[in-house]
């Protein structure tokens, strides 16, 4: 039974013994980012090999056990703006740097990128608005014909002009 993708979850164990569940031109990725809570999407399925996304780091991995995660509908890569508390927080914008998934939490923190500094607290999803456009708009299923320019001397019927 294959998952609906894309999905999310991270690798807080090695997955399984030796590296053969890793693509080989991968494993130098791989063995950099897990285990840990960082919390990878998982875009499309070949037949062998589960393509993984961090922002725009990319591997390939077969089918091995991890934590699902629920996500927020924010990505690595978007971008967000804080949400202020009281006089306790201020407000700016930033770009989603890290995902992590804490589990005694139960839930996903981001940590955020102001230009190059990145910003040293942990920012939980409803504490951002989302400021990125995730709208697909589908294709149209009805054709529809490209307008034309009208010569000055033609008349549009109807008009009288």
């Amino acid at each position: 039974m294959r998952p609906q993708l894309p999905d999310y979850g991270c690798f807080p164990r090695w997955p399984e013994n030796g590296h053969d569940f890793i693509h080989p031109e991968d494993l130098k990725i791989v063995s950099r980012r897990i285990p840990s809570e960082r919390v990878f999407r998982r875009d499309s399925f070949d037949g062998t090999y589960y393509l993984y996304r961090y922002g725009s780091t990319q591997f390939r991995m077969k089918p091995c056990m991890w934590l699902k995660v629920q996500p927020d509908g924010i990505d690595v890569g978007d971008t967000v703006e804080t949400i202020g508390v009281a006089m306790e927080r201020d407000l700016f914008v930033a770009e989603v740097y890290g995902m992590y998934y804490v589990r005694r939490k139960g839930c996903i923190l981001y940590r955020l990128r102001r230009g190059e500094i990145v910003v040293p607290n942990l920012f939980t999803a409803n504490s951002m608005k989302l400021l990125t456009d995730k709208s697909h708009v589908r294709p149209s299923e009805i054709p529809h014909p490209t307008p034309k320019a009208l010569d000055r001397g033609e008349r549009i019927k109807g008009f009288g002009m």
